[in-house]
């Protein structure tokens, strides 16, 4: 088992460090690895775990105190610095015995009796630019587990009830004593005989096999938010499976793929796009209509433009996705160069060459030598 990591380096802090500089460190710690900033993110969410657990013996001076010096062992509920480590009687959890020895923490078995939450269910939607611009509520056809509504969540088939097990007494733990050398030692597994559910069914429901729950398809309206971007996830609480024992639904984890769009490109809350303009606009000047997400609009392009020059339509981007002003779009011109020219089209530009001091080019192409 992996040694639990330092409280001091899991907020980045020194040893010496103020009570002001830790609860700083923290506050900036929690911030960034939030499971609300981070949706989905299993080592987010351990990072998150591990810095309130330094915070809470840190933040806390008889704890900080004891921590400084006998390390993790100090801040073992079980510890006693007089005593050779451990207080009390010699009547031990196993759990906590050997976390002490190997550095993790209290490992009883949770009761399968108890109430559960449901798993998470993790699902991709398709939105166009323009939806994932602006927002956009969409219809998802979801599969997830639910309670069985025959049996209501009691795994018993209709008109029958389970029966509280015996053995452990209905609560899916049995308790194992063991005297070894170092006194007394007690564990706790889950009952054999109800295995862990704290109850017998001995007619299971037929509709769901006396688990309980069934999967089933649901339609679920999701608020697209304007401004998401492609693979942002989106977290709706208590859509995902059903839990057990009378316990809370999970998420579903809405994860969006936004569709590439004809002519816009996304820069952040930028748009880009690149906009095709004439040998003869670009030198003279014209007034042009500019594709954007609001629809076309009249733009000015001044004489004597080059292609790769780039304009900017001020709030005519992606809304930002926690509100607030819009970005804007960004139009990089590309000049066009005819590539067909009738016998006056020559003509005109022959003349504007001589004009400007050109080399009249050659007609026609050499012919290759053999």
């Amino acid at each position: 088992m992996a040694e639990k990591k330092d409280f001091y380096e899991s907020l980045g802090v020194s040893k010496g460090a103020s009570d002001d500089e830790i609860k700083k460190a923290y506050r900036a710690a929690a911030k960034k690895y939030h499971p609300d900033v981070n949706p989905g993110n299993q080592e987010a969410e351990a990072r998150f775990k591990e810095i309130n657990e330094a915070y809470e013996v840190l933040s806390d001076a008889e704890k900080k105190e004891r921590y400084d010096a006998y390390g993790h062992a100090g801040v073992d509920p079980n510890f006693n610095a007089g005593g050779g480590g451990f207080g009390g009687g010699f009547d031990v959890d196993l759990g906590d015995l050997f976390g002490s020895f190997f550095g993790g923490g209290r490992t009883q078995t949770r009761s399968r009796s108890a109430p559960q939450r449901g798993e998470r269910v993790t699902m991709t939607t398709e939105v166009t630019f323009e939806e994932a611009a602006f927002g956009v509520e969409k219809e998802i056809d979801v599969s997830r587990i639910e309670t069985c509504e025959t049996c209501e969540g009691s795994g018993a088939k209709e008109g029958t009830h389970p029966e509280k097990c015996g053995n452990c007494n209905g609560t899916g733990v049995v308790t194992s004593r063991q005297q070894t050398v170092f006194g007394v030692m007690q564990s706790q597994n889950d009952c054999p005989k109800c295995n862990g559910r704290g109850k017998i069914i001995h007619a299971p429901c037929e509709k769901c096999r006396g688990s309980g729950r069934v999967r089933k398809r649901r339609k679920v309206t999701a608020k697209i938010p304007a401004g998401i971007d492609h693979g942002q996830t989106l977290n709706m609480r208590g859509q995902g499976n059903a839990g057990t024992n009378g316990g809370e639904p999970g998420d579903l984890y809405l994860t969006v793929a936004v569709l590439k769009h004809a002519v816009f490109e996304r820069e952040g809350n930028a748009v880009l796009l690149e906009m095709p303009i004439s040998f003869t606009q670009a030198a003279l000047g014209a007034e042009v209509e500019v594709p954007t997400l609001d629809g076309a609009v009249r733009y000015s392009v001044p004489e004597g433009t080059q292609s790769g020059t780039v304009f900017r339509l001020r709030g005519k981007g992606i809304p930002n996705l926690r509100g607030g002003s819009r970005g804007d779009e960004f139009v990089t011109v590309r000049v066009d160069t005819p590539t067909k020219l009738n016998a006056r089209q020559r003509e005109l530009l022959e003349e504007l060459a001589n004009l400007s001091g050109e080399e009249k080019p050659e007609k026609g192409r050499k012919k290759k030598k053999k």
